[in-house]
């Protein structure tokens, strides 16, 4: 199968992370949410350079999203990662979480969402891409040869006769021979009293004129 080389998956995750990274870094500039847009983000609390309490770790070890809407401030954004400040049951906890363990961007206001696997291109390896239905010809199963005995001989012209090819041969041509008719022997043929093989008959009426 064609392996993706370029990574095209991998492509086009960093460039929907930079609009996240974009819309993220507009509130940190401003320092406010524009009219109603606010965000779920959801990252793996797993990944290296998530950090976070000790208590937020153990309450969420896979993945955690939290709100910004109300309650956030120090929200400081980079190229790599973003940092912000929540309160959670009235405590505030800090975050630093690097954008490449961001699952999943939602803004409710405008039903707009992106998901993305935590997979970073250096642990990555070349991808199998799924071609294509293979041609009927190709589908098609070939014989296999069996491989030569070495100990046979090759075989030019036709092949030798059996044994009991020869034995009907033979028998065949006994039969054609004993169909034929006797070859008789020519005789005397002005005398028709004298029969073949030299044999005389003697007549009655050579007696009767003496």
């Amino acid at each position: 199968m064609p392996v993706d080389h370029i990574r095209y998956d991998l492509l086009t995750q960093q460039a929907l992370r930079a609009v996240v990274r974009r819309v993220l870094g507009d509130v940190a500039k401003t320092g406010s949410l524009p009219g109603e847009h606010h965000f779920y983000v959801t990252f793996d609390t797993r990944m290296p350079g998530v950090k976070m309490s000790t208590r937020l770790r153990a309450q969420y070890p896979e993945e955690m999203t939290v709100v910004l809407q109300h309650q956030f401030w120090d929200l400081t954004v980079t190229d790599s990662y973003f940092e912000v400040a929540l309160s959670f049951n009235g405590i505030s906890e800090k975050l630093h979480v690097p954008l490449e363990t961001v699952k999943g961007f939602f803004d409710p206001s405008v039903q707009f969402g992106l998901q993305f696997e935590t997979v970073t291109e250096e642990a990555a390896g070349p991808r199998e891409v799924i071609a294509e239905e293979p041609a009927e010809e190709a589908k098609t199963p070939r014989l296999k040869r069996k491989p030569a005995d070495p100990e046979a001989p090759a075989a030019i012209g036709p092949a030798t006769p059996t044994t009991l090819e020869k034995a009907e041969a033979k028998k065949a041509e006994t039969l054609k021979e004993t169909s034929k008719p006797a070859l008789v022997p020519d005789t005397d043929k002005g005398d028709p009293d004298k029969p073949s093989g030299g044999a005389e008959v003697v007549r009655l009426d050579r007696f009767r004129k003496k």
